[in-house]
């Protein structure tokens, strides 16, 4: 093993500033006011309306304080709202509104258009070698 992959951590975490970079400077050109991680829950609950906090956080790999604070920022918005559930007073589903779904809408088209651009000149082996490899990583580390 050379000494540079040992620092593996360091290429991820510039990728991921990067990405994130790209993301907030295209929602800015949007006119849009969402971060990264707030577009993440509003695309989860665009694809499945009227999740609990719980599935939030397990389908976006984040913590449960933090989709709750996520979801206080988006309802502070009004993009999303959240309802109790039905003979539990202590747990809530939440929903995209009217205004959240039109976010989606509005910003999913040039999402889109990053992601394709992200991945050109990589191939379908190799954006599957490359979730294989972070699957792979986690793993080793959630063995630590």
């Amino acid at each position: 093993m050379t000494d540079s992959s040992k620092h593996f951590g360091i290429y991820m975490d510039r990728t991921l500033k990067q990405i994130r970079f790209v993301f907030s400077r295209t929602f800015k050109e949007q006119d849009v006011d969402i971060t990264t991680e707030q577009w993440v829950l509003l695309y989860s609950l665009y694809q499945s309306n009227g999740q609990s906090q719980k599935e939030l956080a397990d389908n976006s790999f984040k913590d449960a304080p933090t989709v709750s604070r996520i979801i206080d920022l988006l309802c502070k918005k009004k993009l999303t709202e959240r309802l109790r559930f039905d003979g539990d007073r202590r747990r809530y589903k939440i929903f995209l509104t009217d205004k959240g779904r039109e976010v989606v809408d509005k910003v999913y088209p040039a999402i889109l258009e990053l992601r394709s651009k992200g991945w050109e000149e990589l191939s379908d082996d190799d954006y599957n070698n490359f979730l294989r490899i972070l699957n792979q990583l986690f793993e080793n580390f959630q063995k630590m």
